[in-house]
């Protein structure tokens, strides 16, 4: 339909910043069989993104390290120097990373490789120096028969209003499960979807919906704001990447109180942690009308574990699942919350799974050692005989 604004308007009017890249197509950067003072950062990536690799480690003196199925791995026999790290990586970032990191100490973007996609970089100054992490992002996302998700999960993206959370360790893969949620919606139902992000790490092609991603710090001036913003946008969905703000986590329970799908991510262990965390952020005298509103807006807790497969292939995730039921809300209501995880093992036909029976049926279709189970287990007692 014309509209009467030129067809490539976006490109005219809005800053590079609001357009970003999904860094698909060819990629024309060769990764480096050894590492030298004439490597390039992007060389450098390109290299971690084809040999699997998660997080990428530049720290002045230390050498430079890959994470890889979990485990850290050295490139180098010799540590890095700061001057090193700096005539690596300041050839390939915008200038303004650097300028930031210098005023404020350290600072967050997404660094992006046609060809190679996106890679969430924190650079930050520390005794020694310089210290930069990247954190490589899927290159696509996961369709949920491939996340591994339990079947039950799949109902938590049919309400029309509710808050769904994804929580777990840091670096446990909450955000590739969220984004496998979003995009389930994107793909079979007409809503505006409105995400905020810190930074915007998938980048969302609109599918059945309409989707507004949003980044604090470059579209907003904090993830407050843009909740309060997104109230009057005539969203239908509301993705904040990590709640942990006090008002924040406010204006999401009400967003799911008013009508409105809320999900977002919070880094806590297990599920009833996560019930108590989100309860227990509300000072004490709202904390009663606070736990009311969660426990008829919580629809359900997605916690997970990372764990090394035996074969060495990779990681798989294993999961917690909390579903909202009426014994469920009750117990939130009661402030019981400790009572959760013995609901959710009475609740298996439900859908409901507890953390230690995922890590065991992964054990016993030797997909995970158990040893590796026994590390993860809330119950460890239960996978002694592995050891």
């Amino acid at each position: 339909m014309n509209d009467g604004f030129p067809e490539k308007r976006k490109d005219k009017w809005l800053p590079p910043d609001f357009i970003g890249s999904a860094g698909n197509g060819a990629c024309s950067i060769k990764a480096p069989d050894v590492i030298t003072d004439a490597t390039t950062f992007n060389e450098l990536l390109v290299g971690a993104r084809e040999n699997d690799v998660s997080d990428v480690h530049l720290c002045s003196n230390s050498p430079v390290i890959f994470r890889r199925h979990g485990q850290l791995l050295s490139l180098t026999q010799e540590n890095i120097t700061l001057d090193f790290l700096r005539n690596m990586i300041e050839p390939d970032i915008d200038p303004k990373h650097i300028a930031k990191l210098e005023q404020c100490g350290d600072c967050e973007f997404i660094h992006t490789i046609e060809g190679a996609g996106r890679f969430r970089v924190t650079l930050l100054k520390q005794r020694e120096g310089w210290d930069l992490t990247a954190r490589c992002i899927p290159l696509s996302i996961r369709s949920f028969a491939e996340s591994g998700m339990p079947q039950a999960c799949i109902n938590l993206t049919k309400w029309s209003q509710g808050l769904v959370l994804v929580t777990g360790p840091a670096c446990c893969g909450k955000s590739s499960t969220l984004a496998t949620l979003i995009d389930t919606i994107n793909a079979t139902r007409n809503d505006h979807i409105i995400t905020i992000e810190e930074p915007v790490e998938n980048v969302y092609i609109p599918k059945k919906c309409q989707i507004t991603q949003r980044e604090v710090g470059t579209h907003t001036l904090s993830q407050a704001n843009a909740l309060r913003s997104a109230l009057r946008e005539d969203p239908d969905i509301i993705v904040v990447s990590e709640l942990r703000e006090l008002k924040s986590i406010e204006l999401a329970v009400s967003a799911a109180e008013t009508g409105h799908l809320v999900f977002g991510t919070m880094n806590t262990n297990n599920a009833t942690q996560t019930v108590s965390t989100l309860i227990d952020s509300f000072p004490p005298e709202d904390k009663s009308i606070m736990t009311n509103m969660i426990s008829e807006s919580l629809r359900g807790v997605i916690s997970q574990r990372l764990i090394p497969r035996k074969d060495q292939s990779g990681m798989v995730p294993a999961y917690e699942v909390l579903l909202m039921t009426t014994p469920m809300a009750n117990l939130i209501r009661d402030e019981k919350s400790e009572q959760l995880t013995n609901a959710m093992v009475t609740g298996k036909q439900s859908g409901m799974v507890v953390l230690d029976d995922s890590l065991m049926d992964l054990v016993q279709n030797d997909i995970i050692s158990g040893k590796d189970a026994y590390r993860y287990a809330t119950d460890p007692e239960r996978f002694k005989e592995f050891l």
